[in-house]
């Protein structure tokens, strides 16, 4: 969703950096631009996962504080009844493979997702391998881990909310930058991923969503990021014609990877949300759990703070999602979580150009 992602990387690192530095250093990395740069070298395709049609719908969420606490998702999945199997977290760049968090949501039989985003670095820097350190060193955490990870790259480029999107970023730097995180990944080994190409609901003008594909040797699931933000939203209306765009590029696996029914929709949406979703044969939904105030493009989108959207979902969950026990408390000897995203800032970035001030972080806009 645009500038959530951002912010949440604002929120962890203040909690532990210095104020007005650290403001400054995520405002920069919001808006920061590239220049262009080559495609990488093909490599085979990995081995692909699958997600048959028959199966049903796999559910994930995201919940603010969760790298600190596993708690916030042990409460979702008391509020709705269903315990997730997929546990949504964004990663900024340079920060590490949260491994000890990848523990806790294996521990409680899920499987992480992690949103791995350029914040504060070109895409064709990238391509070029001026990251390679980095992300030969997030591949092997992510190798030794050991367990699957969902991991996305760049998301929501098609959007034109982050440097690295449309208006801000040629597509060609993109399909660049994505092909060679992919191949660095295989190079050091680690075969445990399952890369997620994640594009956003086609709700403003923009390029066909061709531009940006990688090509089907680097990509093993779709995933599309879609809120019901009106009252006239539908399932159609909101993924119907980005769907159409996808399925003309793959037949690949389709996850939801963030939604959410706001207040101003309605709760009797939700069931058109799930319903939708299963009757296109998609793989699953994240719901983005966190309650915004800042407008449309912002609601509050918790659950919980809605008796009316708990029910729907509730509901909604009983006929079209699997049945599952609620999250089991790990064991005693489980591994607990290390750390979390942001407890040291980055590095400010040398040699970038074209940063501005990010607006919306500063109202909320």
């Amino acid at each position: 969703m645009r500038h959530q992602r951002c912010l949440q990387h604002a929120l962890r690192g203040l909690a532990v950096s210095a104020g007005a530095a650290a403001i400054a250093l995520v405002v920069a990395a919001c808006t920061v631009t590239g220049s262009p740069a080559t495609h990488g070298a093909v490599t085979p395709a990995p081995l692909r996962p699958t997600a048959p049609s028959s199966s049903p719908l796999a559910l994930g969420v995201f919940e603010p504080g969760e790298w600190t606490s596993y708690q916030p998702v042990e409460k979702f999945a008391a509020e709705t009844g269903r315990s997730p199997s997929i546990v949504l977290i964004y990663s900024g760049w340079r920060e590490p493979f949260q491994a000890g968090f990848a523990a806790t949501v294996n521990a409680h039989h899920a499987e992480p997702f992690v949103q791995l985003e350029p914040t504060g670095a070109s895409l064709a820097a990238i391509a070029a391998g001026k990251y390679d350190g980095y992300l030969t060193t997030y591949a092997g955490q992510v190798r030794a881990f050991g367990h699957p990870v969902i991991l996305s790259f760049a998301a929501e480029m098609n959007g034109s909310w982050y440097a690295w999107g449309y208006g801000h970023t040629p597509a060609q730097q993109f399909v660049a930058a994505w092909r060679h995180v992919v191949n660095v990944f295989r190079a050091r080994g680690a075969r445990n991923v399952t890369w997620l190409w994640t594009v956003n609901t086609i709700t403003e003008p923009s390029a066909p969503l061709q531009q940006w594909w990688p090509g089907a040797s680097y990509v093993d699931w779709v995933g599309i990021d879609g809120y019901f933000f009106r009252a006239e939203d539908t399932f159609a209306s909101v993924f119907g014609a980005t769907i159409t765009q996808v399925r003309a590029l793959t037949s690949d696996p389709i996850l939801v990877g963030e939604t959410a029914v706001g207040p101003v929709a309605g709760a009797a949406k939700i069931a058109g949300l799930f319903a939708g979703a299963r009757a296109a044969h998609l793989a699953g939904l994240v719901w983005f759990d966190q309650a915004r105030h800042d407008g449309l493009y912002h609601q509050d989108w918790r659950l919980a703070d809605s008796p009316a959207r708990l029910a729907a979902f509730r509901n909604a969950a009983k006929t079209l999602l699997p049945e599952r026990a609620l999250v089991p408390r790990p064991p005693p000897h489980s591994p607990r979580m290390a750390g979390r995203p942001g407890a040291r800032a980055a590095p400010r970035p040398t040699g970038v150009r074209g940063v501005t001030s990010c607006s919306w972080f500063v109202t909320g806009c």
